[in-house]
């Protein structure tokens, strides 16, 4: 599967749009992002059910900043347009499967009783995977 290169506007379409995705904030100057990507590339060959995408952040500093990336790699995992999981530092392989098979395997009826809850105490808060 393609991995998408996302701008802002594109960044707020995939995550609402598509079902899940998984999004690597990245910059080229990065030695664990260059070590990160062929992890990434594998796993969106083999998920092809799954959206992956990825964000230069110096190319996209207004979404890094947006998204509240201070930390590169930083790996988010979005389904049904809710934030499920969000962490820096690049992931093994085996981690990125078990990350990935946690956000497929999430109860999001669940959810998205959570983030009602959440936005109706105002505390804005989503579940972590």
């Amino acid at each position: 599967m393609t991995i998408r290169e996302l701008d802002l506007d594109g960044f707020r379409d995939t995550v609402t749009k598509d079902s899940t995705v998984l999004v690597d904030f990245w910059a080229t100057w990065c030695g664990p992002c260059r070590q990160f990507a062929p992890v990434f590339e594998a796993a969106a060959e083999a998920h092809d059910d799954i959206t992956f995408a990825k964000v230069d952040i110096d190319a996209n500093p207004d979404l890094a900043s947006l998204a509240q990336v201070t930390s590169v790699p930083t790996i988010m995992a979005f389904r049904d347009g809710i934030l499920l999981h969000q962490s820096a530092g690049a992931l093994p392989k085996a981690e990125l499967e078990r990350l990935i098979e946690a956000v497929q395997g999430a109860d999001m009826e669940t959810i998205r009783a959570q983030v009602e809850a959440a936005e109706a105490d105002g505390s804005g808060q989503t579940r972590e995977v």
